[in-house]
């Protein structure tokens, strides 16, 4: 059986449309930054929640990225006709590989081990434990201003 010039089309378009849906994804740990190297010369640059991730200019072709909190937002770079040249989803993980969490009465409290054990932030954590944790950063981030 030989399939229809209409099949084919509908075929052709189903497959055109799935592949426009496939964002691309670039992922990134908390704290950590990585380098994303474009083929074309960027313009403009635009992130989507700049509070879960930040974008360092190098130059045209080469921008850095940061993971500042765990979450998804997006990132756009057009050139200078404003043509897009690169956009993705931009997927923060937090890095886990130090990290451990100590049950206590029904609480977690985390502590990053890497490589002796110092408390942690993360969301989920007893709130005095979070609270504390959180007070002692912004003091840290404050003195290094």
């Amino acid at each position: 059986m030989k399939p229809s010039l209409k099949s084919m089309a509908i075929l052709v378009a189903a497959l055109t449309a799935s592949l426009a849906a496939q964002a691309e994804q670039f992922t990134v740990e908390t704290g950590k930054t990585k380098a994303l190297k474009l083929k074309g010369e960027a313009a403009s640059v635009a992130i989507g929640n700049p509070n879960i991730a930040d974008v360092a200019v190098h130059n045209s072709q080469l921008l850095f990225v940061s993971g500042k909190t765990f979450g998804t937002t997006n990132l756009l770079i057009l050139n200078s006709d404003g043509h897009t040249i690169y956009s993705a989803d931009v997927v923060v993980t937090a890095n886990t590989a130090n990290l451990v969490t100590v049950k206590r009465a029904g609480s977690d409290y985390t502590y990053d081990c890497a490589p002796t054990c110092r408390a942690g932030l993360a969301v989920g954590d007893a709130n005095d434990h979070y609270t504390e944790v959180y007070n002692q950063m912004s003091q840290q981030k404050e003195l290094s201003e």
